[in-house]
């Protein structure tokens, strides 16, 4: 969801900034791009480990998500990513059928998909913080392929971020990477297409990808 529906990372930099500032670590960009595409707790288990923090990582976790909700409900800067309200359109049109994997709170994904008016288009929501392991685990898309009720090579997962590729390539689904302006420094070379816009990957032009 997060840099491929929807352009929450602005939001998301925000919250994780107010944390930072309160807990009083520097996390530098290049860590924090590393973290793209990762569950919070996730992120949380990283600076605690990396930092010495006493704080335990629920704790950082429900720090962030109270700045994220105060962000959510009050700030303008957040819009779907450029295309995709077409794409889905034209998928959800030519029968296709769509399933979200997010490492976003179930929540955060209610929330988004309410604001902008998408359960309409989804049969399953699977959120990541639900799971043990996050991204790169490959679990989410196995799920995913599950609830779909097709066969994992008749799937593909969109990712724009380094770490849910590599969970896409572990649950052997084909990926298409979204090389996002919206998400910096992620590597894409495993992806088995990289595009740039979603006007490359229409139903018409992917219909016989499989």
């Amino acid at each position: 969801m997060d840099g491929v529906i929807v352009n929450s990372e602005p939001l998301h930099r925000k919250a994780y900034n107010e944390m930072f500032t309160t807990i009083g670590i520097n996390v530098s960009n290049e860590l924090y791009e590393t973290f793209t595409g990762q569950s919070t707790f996730s992120i949380c288990k990283t600076l605690c480990k990396k930092f010495n923090l006493e704080e335990h990582p629920q704790e950082l976790v429900n720090l962030k998500r109270q700045y994220f909700k105060y962000i959510f409900e009050n700030d303008d800067d957040l819009s779907l990513i450029d295309g995709v309200q077409d794409i889905i359109d034209d998928y959800y049109s030519n029968g296709l059928t769509l399933v979200l994997a997010s490492s976003a709170s179930m929540t955060t994904i209610n929330n988004v998909f309410t604001r902008f008016d998408l359960d309409k288009y989804f049969i399953a929501k699977h959120s990541g913080a639900d799971l043990k392991a996050s991204k790169p685990h490959p679990e989410i898309f196995i799920n995913a392929a599950k609830s779909s009720g097709y066969n994992k090579n008749e799937c593909a997962v969109i990712e724009d971020s380094t770490n849910g590729i590599k969970a896409a390539n572990s649950a052997n689904i084909y990926c298409i990477g979204y090389k996002s302006e919206h998400s910096k420094n992620q590597d894409y070379s495993t992806a088995n297409k990289v595009i740039a816009s979603f006007e490359e990957i229409t139903y018409n032009s992917i219909k016989n990808l499989f």
